[in-house]
């Protein structure tokens, strides 16, 4: 230990100084989760999160009716966590009740650190909002509706943070105060940043990007003083696996995908090249390198770039879709269902707009042709929900498939097109 610290002296790895006085001292006692066996001390781990699809729908109901989506923050969330396993923990070291140092702590409310802790912090809230008479919705678990006459009140939650939104401000205000005589939290008032993403909420519209993660990624990978294009891929470039270019850091490469991956949350104009490049992390080249660093430079040009929820003149589900095996109808059932618990219900069939006539009359016609004899029975899903009435085939032209900029590299001029099609612009 002494040759140690002699070396920590004298390669001048610390100075001393005077405590400061303004400095927060940041500490929290973690459990060695890693250390639980499975089916003695834990059983059950999973705890749902709102997903990003969710969250993005809220705001698009605020901007429609003129709402406003507020933000909780429960402070410490995982300690309210009531466990149901019977679990010893140590005493701290240095920390030892006076008198009883060979006592242990058993643990009556989760820690920070214990596998089951999400869990038991996502069965505590659910149960005290059910006992507020809040509603589950059936299709995402982590979005709560009240209904009180005209009155609606919506939460969402994503692990200790709350999203709150309705109609009536007096309830909304009263929720918060129920809240806090059960969990101690902070009122973070408008909703403003959420998990690196920027919300600007004007009347009867709602903005959000990630300008500052932007620029973080950026400078990150220093980039920050490169040359900005107009498009995210080069149109004619065909990436593959075996290109003959010499291999780069994977890790490199795996961290540069992963922080454009979690930029998409506002940045659809990105995804269809980010998906590609997905593809390459185990064994990216040069060539994979290149085109990577082509959307970073797309992301120079636009960085403060976000997508815009504005009021329209009604709340209608309209979907785009081009070659996906059904994804489209599964979600537009999805989401129609989530409307339903909102008390939003579709009063029309939801569009689905596809610029391929010969699959709209398969869908529509009941007859049994040759040419689809090779179709998986799974596939005719489309003709039973369009019978419902759930969904409706709507053929729209090629140059106005909002779904090709997710898809396929287009040049400039359409692509701009799109992309505003899409929702995406500055603020």
């Amino acid at each position: 230990m002494k040759e140690e610290l002699s070396m920590i002296e004298k390669n001048k790895t610390w100075i001393l100084v005077d405590r400061p006085q303004d400095r927060k001292h940041k500490a929290r006692l973690v459990v060695k989760g890693y250390a639980q066996i499975f089916g003695v001390d834990y059983s059950n781990t999973f705890a749902p999160v709102a997903r990003m699809d969710t969250i993005r729908l809220l705001f698009a109901i605020t901007a429609q009716k003129g709402w406003k989506l507020y933000q909780l923050d429960v402070k410490s969330a995982f300690l309210n966590g009531v466990l149901q396993e019977e679990i010893y923990v140590e005493q701290l070291e240095g920390c030892e009740k006076q008198g009883e140092g060979n006592k242990v702590y058993l643990l009556k409310k989760a820690l920070y650190g214990l596998k089951q802790a999400p869990r038991a912090w996502y069965s505590k809230i659910d149960e005290h909002l059910l006992s507020l008479g809040f509603l589950k919705s059936l299709s995402e678990s982590t979005l709560y509706v009240k209904h009180n006459g005209t009155s609606i009140l919506i939460v969402s939650l994503y692990v200790d943070d709350l999203l709150v939104t309705g109609n009536n401000a007096y309830h909304i205000q009263n929720f918060k105060w129920e809240m806090m005589k059960m969990f101690e939290m902070t009122d973070l008032e408008l909703m403003s940043y959420f998990l690196g993403i920027e919300i600007k909420q004007g009347q009867g519209e709602v903005f959000i990007c990630q300008k500052k993660y932007a620029k973080e990624i950026l400078k990150k990978f220093k980039m920050d003083e490169c040359k900005a294009v107009s498009t995210p891929m080069n149109q004619k470039e065909k990436l593959c696996k075996e290109d003959g270019a010499d291999k780069v850091d994977e890790g490199y490469f795996r961290s540069l995908i992963g922080c454009l991956m979690y930029l998409t949350a506002t940045r659809p104009d990105i995804l269809n090249v980010v998906s590609i490049l997905s593809r390459f992390m185990h064994c990216a080249s040069e060539l994979h390198l290149k085109a990577a660093k082509r959307v970073i430079r797309y992301v120079k040009g636009t960085s403060d770039f976000g997508v815009k929820f504005t009021r329209g003149k009604e709340f209608k589900l309209i979907s785009f879709s081009d070659s996906d095996w059904g994804a489209t109808a599964n979600q537009a059932l999805w989401l129609r269902k989530i409307l339903l618990d909102l008390d939003l219900k579709q009063k029309k069939s939801t569009e689905i707009l596809v610029d391929n006539k010969a699959a709209i009359a398969i869908s529509h016609n009941p007859v049994f042709y040759k040419k689809t004899k090779h179709f998986n029975i799974k596939l005719f899903f489309l003709k039973e929900v369009q019978k419902s009435g759930e969904v409706i085939l709507v053929y729209c032209k090629i140059e106005d498939q909002v779904a090709d900029i997710l898809t396929k590299p287009l040049p400039t001029c359409k692509f701009e097109f799109l992309r505003s099609k899409l929702g995406v612009c500055n603020s």
